[in-house]
This record gives structure tokens, C-alpha cells and sequence, in this order.
């Protein structure tokens, strides 16, 4: 595989809409009795190509899920989408969660499961094809759709990189 080139974006004034993937309960058991935490993986997106992903822990969950916020807002990346779908292919591993994701016709829909449904969602892509291969950690899942989303070129870079005009990176 081919190493992921981040288009990293600040987030400064950015619209970004959240969504909450996964919150775990972390039990810790001392002298004294159980202590409860928790971690919230959230996924923060303004459904125009630019998406984050962050965890945040904290004794409480709701400051759980705002510090996992702030997190996704340091990470920030920004996705190629044309005309609602993706450009091309793409493979991507991250531990032992493999995910693949490909174009898909106006119309389709988000075919995903539930992590990369909403990390695929907060880029702004409305039609895509997905499947999640190996391990259903949510962790992992959302980091491997990050990485996936992060290879891909957009078309006008692959016809400079091959120079050659965009109709014949297009019909070969």
C-alpha cells in the first residue's frame, strides 16, 4: 500500500457537525472500591470533504465526548468528493480491521457499516459502496476508513501526475 499523503485542514471557522461512534465504560477496581471512566470515539465533519476523528476520556461522559471533540477538531483532513461519491478504489488496513470502499452510482446511498457509516457521512459523501473486512473494533474501523479516505487522489492530481488530459485518466 502506498503511503497515506494527509491534507491536513485547521478547523478554525469551520461548521463542523459531531457524531458519537463508540463509548466505552472502563472499570477500575482499588482498595477503595470501583472507579468509573469512560471514553467517547467521536467523528466530527462538515459534510463538504473535510472530516476528523478523535477520542476523549474523562469520569463523566459528557466531558468524555467533548474532549474526543477537541481532539477531532487536531485532525482534521480533507476529502476529494465528486459529485457525492469518491474517485476511485480504495484498500486500507489499520490493525487488524481492513476496510474497502468504492464509488457508487447518484442514488446508491451510504451502503456501510455503523462506524464507517459516519465517519463516510460527516465527509459529505452520499453515495458510496463499503465494506468492512477483519475486525469489527470501532477504533480501528474508523482509523482504516481514515486512512482509506486519506489515499485517494483526486483526478486532476492523477493527470498531472501522469500528464496526460483528464478524459484519459477518466475512459483509459
Amino acid at each position: 500500500m502506498s503511503k497515506a499523503i494527509l491534507n491536513k485542514v485547521k478547523g478554525g471557522d469551520l461548521e463542523l457537525k459531531e457524531k458519537v461512534v463508540a463509548i466505552n465504560r472502563v472499570v477500575k477496581t482499588t482498595k477503595g472500591g470501583r472507579t468509573f471512566s469512560f471514553s467517547a470515539l467521536v467523528v466530527v465533519g462538515n459534510e463538504k470533504g473535510v472530516v476528523g476523528h478523535g477520542l476523549g476520556k474523562a469520569k463523566e461522559v459528557q466531558e468524555a465526548i467533548t474532549k474526543g471533540i477537541e481532539d477531532a477538531k487536531k485532525n482534521l483532513i480533507k476529502v476529494p468528493v465528486m459529485h457525492g461519491t469518491i474517485p476511485h478504489d480504495q484498500l486500507a488496513k489499520e490493525g487488524a480491521a481492513k476496510v474497502f470502499i468504492k464509488p457508487a452510482a447518484h442514488g446508491t446511498g451510504v451502503i456501510a457499516g455503523g462506524s464507517m457509516r459516519a465517519v463516510l457521512e460527516s465527509a459529505g459523501v452520499t453515495d458510496v459502496l463499503a465494506k468492512s473486512l477483519g475486525s469489527a473494533n470501532p477504533h480501528n474501523v474508523v482509523k482504516a476508513t481514515f486512512k482509506a479516505l486519506a489515499l485517494l487522489r483526486e483526478p486532476i492530481q492523477v493527470a498531472k501526475t501522469r500528464t496526460v488530459g483528464l478524459k484519459k485518466v477518466f475512459n483509459g
